[in-house]
C-alpha cells in the first residue's frame, strides 16, 4: 500500500521558449516540476508520513524527467517511477493510461495526488482521466483536505471566492491547487540523499501503451508577439481624452 503522486517535467515558467519547426520547441531551457504538482507532492508526503505509507512519485516523459522526480525525492518522497517516451508532447488520454498502468503494476494505492493542471499545456484533464482509468472518484481545485481511514472531505475552489465541499471514499484522486499547503524546500543533505533513492525507468511500450494513440496532437506552435511600446499622454484630462480618441481612430479601433 502506498501513496502515489503524479508530476510533470515542464519548462520553467520564467524561461524564454524558442519555437523549433512547426510544432516543437527548443528544450535547451531549464525544466522544473509543474508548479501545482508541488502542492500535490507536499500533500502526498504529509499523508504518507501520517499514515506510515510509502510515497511513490510517478511521471511520464523523456529520461531528463528523472531529475524532476529526484526533486520530489529530495523533499521526502521515497522512490520514483519514470515512464519514458520520446514525444515532446503527449496528450492527456495516453498520459493517464500510462500513469495508471505504472501505478497498477507497482502496487495498490491508498491515495493518488496530482496538480490540478500542468504549466505547459494546461489541459486540466489528466487527473480526471487517471481517475477513470483507476476506477476512482476524483476532486479538483482542492484547497483543503481532511483524510479519514475510509473517506476524504475536500474543499474545492469553485470561483468567485466560493468553495464546494466534496466527500468521497478512499482511495481517490486529488487535483491539488494553491493554498492546500505550503510546499517545503529541500536542504542540501536531502538533495544528496535523493540521488541514492531508486527511480525505476519503464518504457511506455513495456506497459502495453501505444504512444502513437494520442487523441489530440499539437499542429502548430507560435511565439507570443512582443508587446508594443506604451504611449504616454500629456496635458489636462480633456486634452488627454481627446488625444486618446484620436489615436484610437487612427488605429481603426474606433470609427471616425
Amino acid at each position: 500500500m502506498a501513496v502515489y503522486v503524479c508530476i510533470k517535467h515542464v519548462p520553467d515558467t520564467a524561461a524564454t521558449i524558442k519555437v523549433s519547426g512547426e510544432a516543437g520547441f527548443d528544450e535547451g531551457v531549464k525544466f522544473v516540476m509543474s508548479p501545482y504538482d508541488e502542492y500535490a507532492v507536499e500533500e502526498a508526503i504529509t499523508t504518507g508520513k501520517r499514515e506510515g505509507s510509502e510515497v511513490v512519485v510517478v511521471s511520464l516523459g523523456k529520461s531528463a524527467a528523472a531529475g524532476t522526480i529526484r526533486s520530489a525525492l529530495a523533499v521526502g518522497a521515497d522512490r520514483g517511477i519514470l515512464v519514458t517516451c520520446d514525444a515532446q508532447f503527449m496528450d492527456s488520454a495516453v498520459t493517464a493510461r500510462a500513469l495508471a498502468a505504472a501505478i497498477r503494476q507497482d502496487g495498490e494505492p491508498t491515495m493518488v495526488f496530482c496538480g490540478k493542471q500542468s504549466a505547459d499545456s494546461e489541459g486540466m484533464q489528466t487527473h480526471y482521466r487517471l481517475a477513470a482509468e483507476l476506477d476512482m472518484p476524483v476532486a479538483t481545485e482542492v484547497a483543503e483536505l481532511t483524510l479519514e481511514s475510509d473517506r476524504v472531505v475536500a474543499a474545492c475552489e469553485a470561483g468567485g471566492g466560493d468553495r464546494e465541499v466534496v466527500e468521497m471514499p478512499r482511495p481517490c484522486v486529488i487535483g491539488a491547487t494553491k493554498g492546500l499547503n505550503e510546499p517545503r524546500y529541500p536542504k542540501l543533505p536531502d538533495i544528496l540523499k535523493a540521488k541514492k533513492k531508486p527511480v525505476e525507468e519503464i518504457a511506455i511500450d513495456q506497459l502495453g501503451i501505444d504512444a502513437g494513440a494520442a487523441q489530440t496532437t499539437v499542429r502548430q506552435l507560435e511565439t507570443v508577439p512582443e508587446r508594443g511600446a506604451a504611449t504616454m499622454l500629456a496635458g489636462s484630462v480633456p486634452e488627454m481624452v481627446a488625444d486618446l480618441l484620436a489615436k484610437l481612430r487612427e488605429e481603426k479601433v474606433l470609427e471616425a
